[in-house]
């Protein structure tokens, strides 16, 4: 049984589909006006290790990803520019050029973290007509007003408002933050907002010219690919007190449906104990750490090994730390691939499989899977051969790529001293023997001494 924490809920729960063995998952994808940040990263890694263990058990998942080229503004509380137009200021481009650019780059940051693409890509520009619609039925249903800004869902007309919300929450979200003149409620947001000038970006619509709310765009795109109620819909902690719960009332007070099931979150990632933020000069790209040498799946690793559900701490010496497993998990890889191992395949791998599922079903505890790993790597009573197929069973969750790893390529000068190192070895001329280790470690590389015979290997710089 797979177990998920349903933040609709506020507990564990058994996961069952609406249709047997078929999944509908709607990820909350990026705003294309910058680049994906590691914080970002995080819940998208999250949310490919859900996906994962889904196909693992058997499920045949529709995994959709919108696109948010157009209305999410500066502020969650419908005030400020358009953040593509912002950045299209910025960099002397067309909001269409900014918002292509930055997608290529995010999907780019997919593929070097090893994240399976999502079945479908939706952009919000092309659902305005979907969106409109939507507004719609709300308007005839009572749940709109209009005012010089825009059109505004009415909170107070919806009973069950803040289903997502903690149960002990006092202040309401937007209380803090001055409010757009006309508005009833503190949490009352967008549908529409009129254009006031605005060149790009704006279309017709029966209250004026303008554009859709970034709240509107998703319900619009997850019911259009996945129709309502969906499986289970996925994003980081930061949209639980605005912007999924306000996905959640517009399904609701349109369709009289909740609009998923199961509704999933990863929590923040800080960076030397402290929040990500421009002022603090420590938000860091994928870039970022390429530059300074790392693995991107050094990040990946990184992250497998706190819960998604917890605040994961980054610091470059915790990345350093992830990379140097990251490095011996593929030369543990090679040797297990090469070595010519006589001993029986037995049943002991069955178990290590058994409480693998068990930890990334108990949901997707991946840091107790991730040591299991380690533990098999180290259990001698299971052969090379066996545990070379385990480790590759398992990376179809962990994504590191493991069937890629190959053997390094050793020289045949570096082959012919280790030959010779043998000869003198076997003739007890062992000075001779050090001498020619000595050389090959100066030549970059490493002679290991084992019952099989001598293993060659790289030194890491």
């Amino acid at each position: 049984m797979l177990w998920l924490y349903n933040t609709l809920k506020r507990k564990k729960e058994i996961f069952k589909p609406l249709k047997d063995k078929k999944v509908g998952l709607y990820t909350c994808g990026p705003t294309v006006y910058w680049f994906a940040h590691i914080g970002n990263l995080r819940t998208y890694i999250f949310e490919d290790l859900l996906k994962r263990i889904l196909i693992y058990n058997g499920y045949k998942v529709k995994h959709v990803m919108n696109i948010t080229d157009v209305g999410h503004l500066v502020s969650d509380q419908d005030v400020g520019e358009d953040k593509i137009l912002v950045t299209a200021k910025r960099e002397r481009k067309s909001a269409k050029e900014v918002a292509r650019f930055y997608e290529k780059v995010f999907k780019r940051d997919l593929k070097r973290l090893n994240i399976l693409e999502p079945d479908v890509w939706i952009r919000a520009t092309k659902t305005i007509k979907d969106q409109i619609e939507l507004i719609k039925i709300l308007e005839k249903k009572g749940f709109t007003y209009v005012i010089e800004d825009g059109v505004y869902f009415d909170t107070s007309k919806l009973k069950k408002y803040g289903r997502l919300w903690p149960q002990k929450l006092k202040i309401l979200p937007g209380a803090r933050v001055e409010m757009v003149p006309g508005k009833k409620n503190p949490t009352d947001f967008a549908l529409w907002k009129f254009a006031k000038g605005r060149k790009e970006m704006v279309w017709d619509s029966p209250w004026g010219k303008g554009f859709p709310g970034w709240h509107t765009e998703c319900v619009v795109m997850s019911i259009k690919e996945l129709g309502i109620p969906f499986d289970i819909h996925c994003g980081g902690v930061d949209h639980i007190l605005i912007h999924h719960t306000n996905e959640i009332a517009q399904a609701e007070a349109a369709f009289s449906k909740i609009l998923a099931r199961y509704w999933l979150h990863g929590e923040f990632l800080l960076v030397e104990g402290k929040k990500m933020a421009k002022s603090l000069g420590n938000i860091y790209t994928l870039d970022d750490i390429l530059k300074k040498g790392f693995n991107p799946l050094a990040f990946r690793y990184l992250c497998l090994g706190t819960h998604y559900r917890s605040k994961l701490n980054f610091t470059f010496e915790s990345l350093k730390s992830a990379q140097n497993a990251l490095e011996n998990l593929y030369e543990k890889v090679r040797e297990l691939k090469s070595t010519k191992n006589k001993q029986r395949a037995t049943n002991n791998g069955k178990k290590y499989k058994r409480e693998f599922l068990e930890f990334i079903n108990d949901d997707l505890d991946t840091p107790k899977a991730l040591a299991l790993m380690w533990k098999l790597i180290g259990d001698q009573k299971i052969s090379n051969k066996e545990k070379y197929k385990i480790l590759l069973d398992f990376d179809k969750i962990f994504g590191l790529g493991l069937e890629r790893v190959k053997r390094i390529k050793i020289p045949q000068e570096i082959k012919e001293l280790v030959k010779i190192r043998e000869e003198y070895r076997k003739e007890g001329e062992f000075e001779k023997a050090d001498e020619i280790r000595k050389k090959i470690k100066e030549m970059g590389y490493w002679i290991e001494d084992t019952k099989e015979g001598p293993r060659i290997k790289k030194i890491k710089k």
